[in-house]
């Protein structure tokens, strides 16, 4: 017999608040297939990218947005997409 959504849902909801963490990570990660690269390199181009971003906030090449307006309008999108 097939298992179902609702049963598969039911077992998933019977696991500890950790358990059920985990198992979301593991289906978010299945969707996006497996990684290019080793930990280690993940890791490399990482610090890479965080670099160049800090490197970019330090040579004044980005827009700062005050975290009220993002929110601001992250609470309207939200409004929104309820209506």
């Amino acid at each position: 017999m097939a298992t179902t959504l609702k049963e598969i849902e039911a077992q998933a909801m019977a696991l500890s608040a950790r358990e059920r963490g985990e198992l979301a990570h593991r289906l978010i990660a299945s969707l996006d297939g497996e990684p290019e690269g080793t930990p280690e390199e993940i890791a490399a181009a990482w610090d890479e990218e965080i670099a160049r971003r800090v490197a970019d906030m330090d040579a004044g090449r980005t827009q700062w947005i005050p975290a009220e307006q993002v929110f601001a309008e992250i609470d309207a999108l939200i409004a929104a997409h309820r209506k």
